[in-house]
């Protein structure tokens, strides 16, 4: 069925939602997504995630702890907007530096008028790249974070080994990503939510409904919890474990380099 997730061995890379398409056509379909929704980016995730995806970005800012350090460096990747680097950045007492990597100018451009607004662009830099080519030397991060953004990588392996690269021994991969409801009763009920509501609301809020149909169908189609942890081991990374969060509706990854 078009529907069925992908498994450890590949397949977002030729999948743009339910629709295959071919070899490096699903990079440029993925940025005009992106291009379309990123000044109402966080009202998409309100959308998508009835609001819950504020506290689980909490949860794991708290599970990735950053130390008040000047020296300690995270990139959090296909976080244009910002929203992740900036919890990073505060919960650091505003003595941590992050790189904010986008594929999409437009939302680099939304994350950076931000952060003048918030007061805190000396802490941050915005670079335009590729997650899977990151123009940056080897062990050079502290963390490596990325929320909502790994299944829109085409090729997800290529992206995790080189976060594996860039990331200092002892660093940490930390992936917050939608996943397989797990709660009898409660999967129905978010698929009824994804398929029905969520490309409707879309249109009233953008009036348009196309992304929102991808980013939900992309998300069906993402492996499940413990097909992406093999993935992540796949890539070198040790002590890799998963949390669910709202029965599975979202999960956090976390992965070390030893």
């Amino acid at each position: 069925m078009a529907d069925e997730r992908v498994s450890a061995s590949g397949g977002m890379e030729t999948s743009f939602g339910f629709r295959e398409v071919g070899t490096g056509e699903k990079q440029p379909l993925v940025n005009g997504v992106f291009h379309k929704v990123a000044k109402r980016y966080d009202i998409m995730n309100d959308v998508m995630s009835a609001g819950l995806h504020r506290v689980w970005k909490d949860a794991m800012i708290a599970a990735l702890n950053p130390p008040g350090r000047e020296d300690y460096r995270v990139l959090d990747v296909a976080g244009g907007t910002g929203d992740i680097a900036f919890r990073i950045v505060e919960r650091s007492g505003r003595k941590a530096q992050a790189t904010v990597l986008d594929i999409n100018g437009s939302m680099l451009s939304v994350g950076a008028e931000r952060a003048r607004k918030k007061g805190i662009e000396a802490n941050l830099e915005f670079v335009k790249a590729n997650a899977e080519d990151l123009p940056f030397a080897a062990n050079s991060f502290d963390a490596y974070t990325i929320a909502f953004g790994i299944r829109n990588v085409p090729r997800i392996e290529v992206a995790l080994r080189e976060a594996y690269r860039v990331l200092k021994r002892g660093g940490r991969l930390l992936v917050l990503e939608f996943s397989e409801v797990e709660m009898p009763l409660l999967d129905r009920f978010y698929d009824a939510w994804s398929f029905n509501a969520i490309p409707k609301f879309g249109k009233l809020i953008t009036g348009d409904d196309a992304p929102y149909q991808y980013l939900v169908e992309s998300i069906r189609k993402f492996p499940n919890q413990r097909d992406f942890a093999a993935m992540i081991r796949d890539a070198g990374f040790a002590r890799v474990s998963f949390t669910n969060y709202t029965g599975g509706i979202a999960a956090l990854h976390s992965g070390w380099k030893i």
